[in-house]
């Protein structure tokens, strides 16, 4: 390992799905400052160019592709363009997800009365939508037998969430699954290939604002209220507070690490409230 720079990534080639998002954005910013060529992969195709454009701007190697990841076709496309431009793949941050108040119960709709296809919207959106482009962009990691890929899960896989009936389950699924990937891709195809996640606390996103922060007011629910107070650190996490993990995992002082599930939570997880 190169210890004078640990998270050296040049000559790396990066997909990001749900590379538009807010989270996962950020994370594509900091690959391309270390050095990596990244592909921002996103449903959106206006926000993944976006993203593409400012790591550009900033002297960094971006495309934007768009693609969904709940469509093994789209995952197809998307994966014969990224070799056609740079001949490899080297890392999947598997970032799609999130929830939707649909698949989420509240005062006006009780556990008894969600609509089954948004529930599944919000199931398959986080675990097929990890599963599919670990299909898709794992076959070329085996076939080049070197490869990382970091699943996001989530503090909902640590302990059920009130009220999201459906992510939760989801991400706990993730989390299985991220162990179970590990486990098989070393048995069956590479020890040279990784597979971990990681599990962030509470951010603040487009998807989950509506619990967290009142829209007439601005101020915290008491649900998000609730949330700081049950945080040691006292606050939600900034998306920048992912990264350094993130290059941790994807750098060679993590060459251990495998099947891992990560929490950036701000201590939420080691607070048993009292």
């Amino acid at each position: 390992m190169n210890f004078d720079r640990p998270f050296d990534l040049t000559g790396k080639v990066a997909v990001i799905t749900g590379g538009g998002g807010v989270l996962c954005s950020v994370l594509a910013r900091a690959l391309a400052q270390c050095g990596a060529s990244v592909v921002v992969l996103d449903i959106n195709l206006p926000a993944a160019e976006k993203v593409a454009d400012e790591i550009r701007t900033q002297g960094g190697q971006a495309v934007a592709i768009q693609a969904d990841v709940l469509d093994k076709e789209s995952l197809l496309a998307a994966a014969q363009r990224i070799t056609e431009a740079f001949g490899h793949m080297d890392i999947l941050i598997n970032g799609a997800g999130g929830n939707k108040k649909e698949a989420t119960t509240s005062d006006e709709l009780s556990f008894f009365d969600l609509p089954a296809d948004a529930i599944r919207w919000v199931f398959d959106l986080n675990f097929m939508g990890t599963l599919l482009p670990s299909q898709i962009f794992g076959r070329y990691m085996v076939e080049q037998d070197s490869g990382c890929i970091i699943n996001i899960s989530s503090m909902a896989a640590f302990r059920p969430l009130t009220r999201t009936v459906a992510y939760s389950p989801a991400k706990a699924a993730v989390s299985n699954f991220t162990q179970w990937l590990a486990v098989h891709i070393s048995q069956n195809y590479s020890d040279k290939i990784r597979v971990n996640a990681i599990a962030p606390g509470f951010f603040l996103t487009e998807q989950n604002r509506f619990l967290l922060v009142d829209e007439r007011t601005g101020e915290l629910t008491a649900r998000g209220q609730a949330i700081i107070d049950h945080t040691p650190i006292g606050r939600f996490g900034d998306p920048e507070d992912l990264v350094g993990a993130v290059l941790w995992l994807l750098s060679d002082g993590a060459s251990f690490v495998h099947g891992a599930v990560i929490p950036i939570d701000g201590g939420f997880s080691a607070f048993s409230g009292v």
